[in-house]
């Protein structure tokens, strides 16, 4: 038996959609709870695949956790033990690998197996790996797991050759608990590590910087339970308002900070897309001509945004003229093309790049969601395309996006699940 996803495409949305809290800063946020030595409280907590894998996790090290409504966790890791993680769980997301530095910080010691998530090409962990280390940690690896070490965590300057989000979060869990100063120097910008280092600093941790490409971390000896409300998705945010430049009689996107998404609303202004931008909401109304072709190019935040430009290149087979993707952060993001394809697209594959044909008539056919934002791409498609689109290996998409067939049913979009036999 399989879940799919069903789309009559064709049909016009309007109405209101409400995003929920940050799958990415979420996935980071849930282990670095389990630095405190209380209960930690988390509210506006999305309904995803990965929040059901961490709590697994969570539960496998004995930490208490409380689902007190759909959005709202009690993590309480006053219980706690330093088990190895190498259950399942700890395969299903690549956001486990935070688990290293939380643990690490905290007990000087974490056997856990590899990571797993979605294949974006090669993601490595070296740059993780080298903090580790820099704050005096031993790393070995053997028979697909690692046991990372330190009889005592020291500060030390950390420069990363790549400014990685996982590797700059992950670095900060471990140096909360070190003696002196840790100074992270090209760390990563995007918002979800002001949002985790906002949860440390609510403990009781002293970091600073977060949110610069320099963020320093005074260690300290204790952290305590705090109460935090995680951003908005940015993502979801920037789905949604792509989905509405496609199909949108007029919609409103509500809880977005818009300064997140910058880049995204200003590429689709220039492309024709009617947006209106408010404190905390974006309205989308049908364009007056047609969309015109443009070119993007991925780049860390606040430039614009790997995960969103496979829903784009969805938008861009409905633009006129030839727009040009170049992905920058992961080469091989590209596979939703090949799918795309398969509805009638007319797309180029380069080697870390697509060139798009516009517009293309894209028509309804059976498509896999390879990961999760190839995922987002196929719904857009599948609401634009004539005929009906099913998506199988869903199960990427519940991973990152919360309830996403609901939300858009309720915007006017003909959606369903349905149960393969």
């Amino acid at each position: 038996m399989e879940e799919v996803i069903k789309i009559r495409g064709g049909r016009r949305l309007s109405g209101e959609v409400t995003i929920s809290g940050s799958k990415n800063a979420t996935v980071a946020l849930i282990p670095a709870a389990v630095v405190a030595n209380g209960p930690v409280t988390i509210v506006g907590v999305p309904q995803i695949a990965d929040v059901a894998s961490l709590s697994r996790i969570l539960r496998i090290l004995n930490v208490n956790v409380i689902q007190v409504a759909e959005d709202h966790l009690i993590i309480d890791p006053t219980n706690m033990k330093n088990t190895d993680l190498t259950d399942d769980a700890v395969t299903k997301l690549r956001a486990s690998y935070y688990f290293m530095g939380a643990l690490l910080g905290k007990y000087g010691r974490v056997r856990m197996k590899m990571p797993g998530g979605c294949y974006l090409g090669p993601r490595p962990i070296d740059l993780h790996i080298k903090g580790f280390e820099a704050l005096g940690a031993s790393v070995e690896y053997d028979r697909g797991c690692y046991t990372i070490k330190a009889d005592h965590l020291t500060g030390a300057k950390i420069f990363l050759d790549i400014s990685s989000v996982g590797a700059t979060i992950n670095i900060m869990m471990a140096a909360v608990y070190a003696d002196g100063r840790t100074t992270i120097e090209n760390a990563a910008k995007e918002p979800e590590i002001i949002d985790v280092a906002t949860l440390l600093n609510k403990m009781g941790a002293n970091v600073k910087g977060a949110g610069t490409n320099v963020i320093t971390i005074d260690g300290v000896r204790s952290l305590d339970g705090c109460f935090h409300e995680i951003i908005p998705d940015r993502i979801e945010a920037g789905t949604f308002v792509i989905i509405a430049a496609a199909m949108a009689e007029e919609m409103r996107i509500k809880n977005v900070i818009p300064k997140h998404i910058e880049a995204l609303t200003s590429k689709l202004q220039e492309m024709g897309a009617d947006i209106k931008i408010g404190v905390d909401e974006i309205l989308v109304r049908k364009a007056a001509g047609s969309l015109k072709a443009t070119e993007v190019t991925t780049k860390p935040y606040p430039g614009f945004a790997t995960d969103l430009q496979q829903p784009l290149t969805a938008l861009m087979t409905q633009a006129e003229g030839v727009s040009e993707v170049t992905d920058t952060i992961y080469k091989e993001r590209f596979k939703h093309c090949l799918e795309l394809q398969r509805m009638g697209a007319d797309i180029d594959i380069g080697d870390g790049s697509a060139i798009i044909h516009g517009p293309s008539s894209l028509y309804g056919d059976k498509v896999t969601a390879t990961d999760l934002r190839c995922g987002a791409s196929l719904v857009l498609a599948g609401l634009i395309a004539d005929g009906e689109t099913e998506i199988h290996d869903i199960y990427h998409i519940d991973r990152g996006y919360d309830r996403i067939d609901e939300k858009l049913k309720e915007l006017g979009a003909d959606i369903r699940r349905e149960i393969l036999q």
